[in-house]
């Protein structure tokens, strides 16, 4: 496993305001502030990097670091940051990679990474291991990051990667089908493994942070786009769409509490109507400082008003608020709606002229 190279630059040359950004997610972790994720298309390049020509395969488009950071400098360098968005590098590797770093067999598609399951007999498999000395998918990972680090130059941040966690992690080990059946077939064996996931996350996040926090600590976690001044990440139970409030506070919830309480900064990536169901239990850990909302394809998206109830609800509970594709029109009926404290809105990802951009800016200024 090589060794780290640098952490991140104290100043961003392609986001000028970054201090001021980092002090308006200060206070929307605290609940206080207003985060506007609202990105535009440069006129003009602010450098001439010119694109690669397509990867030969999907090994090849993801795993390649030189190309992956080129491709993403390519398109930070024709892309305005306005507000509270900050250039980062992408360089996920499908989400989920910890359950690579644990034995399953990842298949790679041009747009998404699946994975393979690896425990077939739960009575022999024995304990889940973390091995960072002799892991080919964490080398892979960690060659992106730091291929990202050396090339940044002070231009744009390296975040932690969504390594995902938890139950979902052991769905990705052991498949979702015969899991679900573990749950009452054996319980005992998925509630020791869940610990020993939870572990291996504890160690492979720590890898990714030593690497990447910034100068006072703070961390960026690529998914969702969050800064935090200290150890700061997204957690998930999105195979929970299957499970009873019961069954989620059984085997999801205590694991979910420790890791929350070991991260200074954590959201809960809340993934479709299917999971609502669990977010009483979810109110409840008051280490969790936010929660993300993600509607599932075919239902309207984040800026809608019938999900006003549900972002009041939740800042209700001391928490903060996560909207996700939003689009332009509906930023400010859901400052109206839900208020701007404690409230992060993240526009749709799609081309914007920079004017636009700067309209809807100076529409939301007041509610600062």
């Amino acid at each position: 496993m090589a060794e780290p190279i640098h952490q991140q630059p104290a100043s961003l040359l392609w986001k000028p305001d970054w201090e001021q950004t980092k002090i308006a997610f200060r206070r929307w972790w605290a609940g206080e502030g207003l985060i506007l994720w609202l990105t535009a298309d440069l006129p003009t390049p602010r450098s001439p990097i010119v694109p690669l020509p397509p990867a030969a395969t999907p090994e090849e488009y993801w795993l390649d670091p030189a190309r992956r950071i080129h491709a993403s400098e390519y398109n930070l360098a024709r892309t305005a940051f306005l507000a509270e968005s900050f250039p980062q590098a992408d360089i996920q590797i499908g989400p989920g990679s910890l359950g690579t770093f644990l034995g399953a067999q990842p298949i790679f598609d041009w747009e998404m990474v699946w994975y393979r399951p690896c425990i077939a007999d739960p009575d022999s498999f024995g304990s889940v291991n973390f091995d960072p000395e002799n892991n080919r998918w964490l080398d892979a990972h960690l060659a992106v990051v730091d291929e990202a680090l050396r090339r940044s130059e002070g231009r744009y941040l390296v975040g932690i990667p969504d390594l995902i966690e938890n139950l979902d992690t052991l769905a990705a080990l052991r498949g979702d089908i015969p899991l679900l059946y573990d749950l009452t077939e054996r319980p005992a064996w998925v509630i020791a493994r869940l610990a020993e996931i939870n572990q291996a996350f504890f160690q492979a996040f720590d890898l990714f942070y030593e690497r990447t926090k910034d100068a006072e600590g703070g961390s960026i976690f690529n998914p969702f786009s969050l800064w935090g001044p200290g150890k700061t990440a997204k957690v998930q139970c999105d195979i929970s769409a299957c499970l009873s409030p019961r069954a989620f506070r059984r085997f999801v919830v205590p694991h979910l509490e420790e890791q929350c309480r070991w991260l200074d900064y954590a959201m809960y990536h809340l993934d479709g109507t299917t999971c609502l169901q669990h977010l009483d239990a979810l109110l409840e850990i008051s280490a969790l400082e936010a929660i993300e909302w993600t509607p599932q394809a075919g239902r309207p998206q984040g800026g809608a008003p019938e999900w006003y109830d549900l972002y009041r609800r939740v800042k209700a509970a001391g928490k903060s608020v996560h909207a996700v594709n939003v689009e332009d029109e509906e930023v400010i009926p859901l400052l109206d709606a839900i208020g701007p404290q404690g409230t992060y809105i993240m526009l749709s990802n799609r081309p914007r002229p920079l004017p636009e951009a700067e309209k809807l800016l100076k529409a939301v200024e007041p509610y600062r």
